[in-house]
C-alpha cells in the first residue's frame, strides 16, 4: 500500500443500482434520501458494513421548508438509520441554498451535536 488515503466518491441521485460496483471505495457522497431506492435504513442494513455513507439530511424539501423541529427529526433519523454501526459523515446532502432559513441550520448543527 502507498498510502492510507481513503477514497470518496461522489454520485448524486438514486444510486442503487450501481453500490455494489463501488465496495471497495470508503465512502460514498452524498446520499441523497429523496431519491428512489435511497432509503436509509435498508442502505445500511445492504452496504454499512462495506462503505460509510456521508450526507443524508434533505437539502431539496426538510432544510429549505420544513421547520426547526422537521429538520432536527431529519437529523435524529438519519444518525439513527445511516449512522447504525458508524461510517456515517452526518451533513446536508448538498450545499445550502439560499432558501434555507437560518434557522434550519442551526437546528441541523444543534442537533448534530446533541444539543
Amino acid at each position: 500500500m502507498y498510502t492510507n488515503a481513503k477514497v470518496i466518491t461522489h454520485s448524486d441521485g438514486s444510486i442503487r443500482e450501481l453500490i455494489s460496483d463501488f465496495i471497495g471505495i470508503e465512502v460514498i457522497n452524498p446520499v441523497q434520501v429523496s431519491a428512489t431506492g435511497m432509503e436509509p435504513e435498508q442502505l445500511n442494513r445492504d452496504y454499512g458494513m462495506d462503505l460509510a455513507f456521508w450526507g443524508g439530511i434533505d437539502t431539496q424539501h426538510v432544510l429549505p421548508f420544513g421547520t426547526a423541529a422537521d429538520v432536527a427529526n431529519a437529523v435524529r433519523g438519519r444518525r439513527d438509520d445511516l449512522g447504525r454501526g458508524g461510517g456515517f459523515v452526518q451533513a446536508s446532502v448538498h450545499n445550502l441554498q439560499s432558501e434555507v432559513p437560518p434557522e434550519n441550520i442551526v437546528a441541523m448543527f444543534e442537533t448534530a451535536l446533541g444539543r
